[in-house]
């Protein structure tokens, strides 16, 4: 503004914001077309299977009614009013290991319930997951006796560990939130998708 002009009056005229999209030079990669872009402004929603289902998947995570010791009273918080688990979709625990997809072994497993753990784990449909809560379970922790399992990688295969003797709650959503990217890197199979009577037989599944 030079000196002795007078400021403009922004006070009667209404100032409205308007974004442009960039626009792609015609051979680029990210060039799309003016029907393209037209469904865009229509509010089409353009996306992958994989990413369509990752993310029903990631978003609605069922974990097991199962807890092995005093890592169980924090994972119990996690779905109470104060920390809410709710938020990320996993707050529906079920108490049939065929209606869940989420294992969190919570707390030191024993030599006896090892069996069990593993029965549990094998009655749980595909996909599903584990998440090891706490130092006991990850490595046994101070437990270091023949009684006890010196890590539930032993016994079924391991997604996520949560690290704490016992961890907060918040350290057990930041593992489902780990869990969650996770899953959403993951690459379905069309066998995982697609579940055809007729060949439930040849997989020798019931």
């Amino acid at each position: 503004m030079t000196e002795g002009a007078e400021a403009p009056d922004w006070k009667g005229s209404a100032v409205q914001t308007i974004l442009v999209p960039p626009r792609s030079a015609p051979d680029s990669p990210g060039a799309i077309s003016q029907a393209e872009r037209e469904e865009l402004e229509r509010g089409l929603l353009l996306t992958t299977v994989d990413r369509m289902v990752n993310w029903a998947r990631r978003s609605s995570i069922w974990p097991a009614t199962f807890g092995l010791a005093c890592c169980a009273i924090e994972m119990m918080a996690t779905g109470a009013s104060r920390f809410d688990l709710a938020r990320f979709g996993a707050e529906v625990f079920r108490a049939s290991p065929r209606q869940a997809d989420l294992m969190i072994v919570a707390g030191r497993v024993s030599r006896k319930m090892a069996p069990v753990l593993r029965q549990i784990y094998d009655q749980m449909p595909e996909p599903k997951w584990v998440i090891s809560m706490g130092a006991c379970a990850s490595c046994g922790g101070v437990f270091n006796t023949y009684t006890i399992v010196q890590g539930v990688d032993q016994v079924v295969p391991v997604d996520v560990y949560v690290p704490g003797c016992p961890p907060r709650p918040e350290q057990l959503i930041h593992g489902i939130m780990k869990l969650q990217e996770k899953i959403a890197r993951e690459r379905p199979s069309a066998a995982g998708l697609f579940h055809w009577p007729w060949s439930a037989g040849r997989r020798g599944q019931v």
